[in-house]
């Protein structure tokens, strides 16, 4: 009889809570992002779609950076990973004084791709390390439980935003902007230089680990050794996570202006709501991760799926209040699709987990490919905007629904048997 699967053992519990706090503190940097989108609007004289290049100088570093940290983590391990992620993400910071002082929104996309390679270097190293810390059959639960201190930071950024940042105009807008970042910078560096005394245990990859149970329907399907082109889950798992973050960042650049323009809100009004609606995230998240002990990770995300259309029909009608509530509950809806996404990506592949989670990373570009292009519909009216969203939610529902499950591509399965029972023999040998 197999064991019941812990979510995580005693001696991983300090390295668990430590790796956790990275979600909340990159999430504050990512909203608050969509915060200075809005803010350049204001001060720096841009327009939407100009904006949304914000977005994209974020996003744009995951897609650099994906690959880069993720070999930089396999050949250094977890600790320098999260160090290195730690120091881009103060360096980036820092170079907002330069940027605030000389008034120019290209010094401040600049400062955003420093910070933001560290951020992507931040989310390769913490997912993968946050599923090693445990049991594989848990790793859903264990990211979804992290991700959901992420909602905690994602609900601190538009706050911290609409506070220091949205009260101020001209010049002292961008005072503040040096101000906040620089404050930012410093409990960062403070943050990488406590993480260098922490000694982490040595860990296993879970996603290498044989099932116990032979007969195990996945295990049949899959063979750990093959190329990760070949493995159809997690291709799609890449292409599901392009078009979750490309709604994600579409939905929150641009909603202080659907807040602004539809319900008549100031600025620093809807950033608070912005922030509401960010704590719908995180308790999305809870829920989720709650949820998962009963429901199949996979059906919960296209439970989600579906509601998160229903939620941007509704939107993208102008119905006034209630199309601004069911803005706010879209991010209800978000919350579980990145971990979700990310941990049935990482299933089965062995010594490959780590490239996987790079590879993984680097779809978030799509937060830097949609963003822009919403932009130019928000010109004409911001509530068609919330339209393209719901393309991306139906191949996300696709990959939920159909292609989830681990298999190898191009292999029969009589082929699939036979490297099983080949690999299966040469181990017995070996022991």
């Amino acid at each position: 009889m197999k064991s019941e699967a812990k979510f995580t053992e005693k001696k991983y519990i300090i390295t668990l809570l430590f790796v956790i706090s990275l979600f909340l503190f990159w999430a504050i940097a990512i909203t608050m992002g969509d915060v200075l989108n809005k803010h350049f609007q204001n001060v720096l004289h841009i327009s939407k779609s100009e904006s949304g290049l914000v977005q994209l100088s974020i996003f744009g570093a995951y897609a650099v950076m994906g690959i880069p940290a993720g070999l930089f983590m396999k050949k250094y391990g977890y600790k320098k990973g999260v160090l290195l992620g730690l120091l881009l993400y103060a360096l980036g910071a820092f170079l907002f004084v330069p940027a605030a002082q000389n008034e120019s929104f290209t010094y401040f996309r600049i400062a955003l791709f420093i910070l933001a390679s560290g951020l992507a270097t931040l989310e390769t190293v913490a997912h993968p390390f946050v599923a090693a810390l445990g049991d594989e059959r848990t790793s859903d639960q264990r990211i979804n439980f992290a991700q959901s201190f992420n909602g905690l930071g994602a609900i601190i950024g538009p706050l911290l935003g609409g506070f220091f940042i949205l009260n101020t105009t001209g010049a002292d807008g961008l005072e503040s902007v040096k101000n906040l970042y620089t404050i930012i910078g410093v409990v960062i560096l403070i943050i990488g230089i406590a993480f260098w005394f922490v000694k982490v245990p040595a860990l296993k990859n879970p996603h290498g680990e044989q099932e116990e149970n032979a007969k195990d329907a996945e295990a049949q399907d899959v063979i750990s050794n093959a190329p990760l082109y070949r493995q159809r889950h997690f291709m799609w798992a890449v292409v599901a996570q392009f078009f979750n973050i490309g709604a994600q960042g579409g939905t929150w650049a641009y909603f202080i202006n659907y807040g602004v323009e539809k319900t008549g809100l100031a600025d620093n009004q809807v950033a608070y709501y912005f922030s509401l609606s960010m704590a719908m995230m995180m308790i999305g998240r809870f829920i989720g991760t709650f949820l998962m002990r009963y429901i199949a990770p996979n059906k919960l995300l296209a439970i989600y799926c579906i509601a998160n259309i229903v939620l941007c029909l509704i939107i993208s009608q102008s119905f006034g209040l209630i199309s601004f509530i069911a803005l706010i509950m879209l991010n209800f809806f978000l919350s579980v699709m990145y971990p979700t996404i990310f941990s049935l990506g990482l299933k089965k592949l062995g010594n490959k987990t780590e490239q996987a989670s790079s590879f993984l990373v680097m779809a978030m570009f799509g937060g830097a490919v949609f963003p822009p292009i919403m932009g130019f519909v928000a010109n004409t009216d911001i509530a068609y905007a919330y339209l393209l969203p719901i393309v991306c939610y139906l191949v996300i529902l696709l990959f939920a629904v159909k292609y989830y499950k681990p298999k190898i591509l191009g292999l029969s399965q009589n082929a699939i048997k036979e490297t099983l029972v080949y690999n299966n023999h040469n181990d017995k040998n070996l022991i």
